[in-house]
């Protein structure tokens, strides 16, 4: 029997939004929870039976506000409100985004503070339940009164329209879909069209997805520094215990312990105790500093997100005693700022491990020049790190904070917003380029580390080693690299070598 999450309820965190997207664990709706949604819906539906103007119930929306709706077409408003919405353009987001943000905006439903009706809960779980997941475009969004392109997009099928992908197949006409299912299109009631497009779902799927790409990075970044560190015969001191305690940062400490871990009995170490080398250049010798300062930044951006994805991002929202409270719970600004610390604490990784591949090119301290042996006939891995450079030097530009642009909407009713859908997306951009970029220092560092035999490393980074070159073969001689990089990024978001280390992943 599948482990049941209990919506509006258990505490989501990312790993269970994960295990719920990938129907590991199995979501429910309690009579808890119904209840509580009863209540809040039936205060609504009274509301809209009076003449008190309340927001979006029995107004219009943005700088509509003052326009009275009658109780007549209260439901009308709410279905134009999903066309007028639907807005979005460029391509389509995964499958899996767009399943996150059902899940996501189901708990946030759940807590029931926005007056929707439980007959919508129930079908917003049947689309979760039996993966039958809208098509939502990628932009269009500016994080403001929530996601509301996107999300007019994802519920457009509640009210017959849209795209659906029923199991993994290709999109169809949502109506076709819902047929195919004996399933009838809702009828939406006051404020619900409102409730279903406000909120920060989008930011958030993708805020998970940038999540769980970053996990496996920072530690990525850990492995293939080591390896580098070996490879170019570089000090262990800078990550000696007592000198990192010094200046306590957790992600410092926790990074130099890694490192402990990851040189434990390495010949390698032992093999330049005096070389007479003072100190290593910063992309060695600072990793506990710069590599700590992007777990810390990783640490902090978890809390946030965790934060978020328990709450109630809607306006207004219904309290007891028919009160409804206009207020900004919509607005993505407490996410999209630390998305952005985010892409830069990712940027960061990428521009010291591509220091490190440098590094390794030099040919100094007993290494060839461009890590192969008969250079000038052949160019080695020169072009590759022209690779890294350019994937750095775009995550340079796309570093710029969204979060810091505002531009004015709906005439100046919402005339500041947060941006966060493309501090969102393009963070996630910054951790697929960082992954290219730690996949050509992998294969550099391995590289470097075959020059170092017949010694050995640790007995964790031989293994790794050894990993490696089980798929990517030692070069003598110049090939077409792209292929062997490929092979690389296969094996980072592989998890595998995280695997071998043992690693904690923080």
């Amino acid at each position: 029997m599948k482990e049941k999450f209990k919506y509006g309820i258990d505490r989501l965190n990312i790993e269970t939004a994960l295990k719920l997207a990938d129907n590991k664990i199995e979501g429910i709706i309690t009579e808890k929870v119904a209840k509580h949604v009863k209540v809040s819906f039936n205060a609504v539906q009274s509301i809209a039976r009076g003449d008190k103007l309340v927001y979006s119930i029995n107004t219009g929306i943005g700088s509509l506000c003052r326009t009275k709706i009658s109780k007549e077409e209260t439901g009308k408003l709410q279905e134009n409100l999903l066309k007028s919405h639907s807005v979005g353009v460029g391509k389509r987001v995964s499958r899996q985004i767009s399943k996150l943000m059902l899940i996501i905006k189901l708990h946030s439903l759940c807590y029931g503070y926005s007056g929707i009706s439980l007959e919508v809960l129930h079908r917003i779980l049947w689309h979760i339940d039996n993966d039958i997941i809208p098509s939502v475009p990628e932009q269009g969004s500016v994080g403001a009164s929530g996601d509301l392109a996107q999300l007019a997009h994802l519920f457009l099928p509640l009210i017959g329209l849209g795209l659906l992908s029923d199991n993994g197949k290709n999109f169809e006409p949502s109506i076709k879909v819902l047929e195919k299912h004996d399933k009838k299109p809702l009828k939406l009631h006051a404020k619900e069209g409102l409730a279903l497009i406000n909120g920060t779902q989008f930011i958030c799927a993708f805020a998970i997805k940038a999540y769980e790409e970053f996990k496996k990075c920072i530690n990525h970044s850990d492995i293939i520094a080591a390896l580098s560190l070996e490879g170019y015969l570089g000090s262990p001191q800078p990550f000696n215990e007592e000198l990192i305690n010094l200046r306590p940062h957790p992600g410092a400490i926790q990074t130099a312990k890694t490192f402990r871990k990851l040189l434990e009995n390495s010949e390698f170490v032992d093999s330049h105790k005096d070389c007479g080398r003072v100190q290593d250049p910063y992309s060695l010798r600072c990793i506990p500093q710069v590599h700590g300062a992007s777990r810390d930044a990783f640490e902090h951006f978890q809390n946030i997100l965790e934060r978020e994805l328990n709450s109630v991002t809607d306006n207004p929202v219904v309290l007891e005693d028919n009160k409804a409270i206009s207020g900004g719970n919509f607005h993505g600004q407490p996410i999209a700022i630390p998305l952005d610390y985010l892409g830069l604490a990712a940027s960061e990784l990428g521009n010291i491990s591509d220091r490190r591949t440098f590094l390794l090119l030099e040919g100094k301290w007993g290494l060839p020049t461009y890590l192969m042996e008969h250079s000038g006939i052949n160019s080695g891995f020169m072009i590759a790190q022209y690779t890294s450079a350019a994937l750095v030097s775009e995550n340079k530009s796309l570093c710029f904070p969204a979060s810091a642009d505002s531009i004015p909407t709906s005439m100046g009713q919402e005339d500041h917003v947060s941006m966060g859908p493309i501090s969102a997306r393009k963070t996630l951009r910054i951790i697929e380029n960082l992954e290219k970029i730690l996949a050509i220092e992998l294969i550099c560092a391995c590289q470097a580390f075959d020059f170092r035999r017949p010694l050995k490393s640790s007995k964790i980074l031989d293994n790794i080693h050894e990993f490696v070159r089980k798929q990517i073969p030692h070069l003598k001689a110049d090939t077409v690299l792209s292929e062997f990089i490929s092979m690389a990024l296969d094996i980072i978001r592989s998890g595998d070598l995280l695997q071998i280390a043992n690693l904690p992943i923080k």
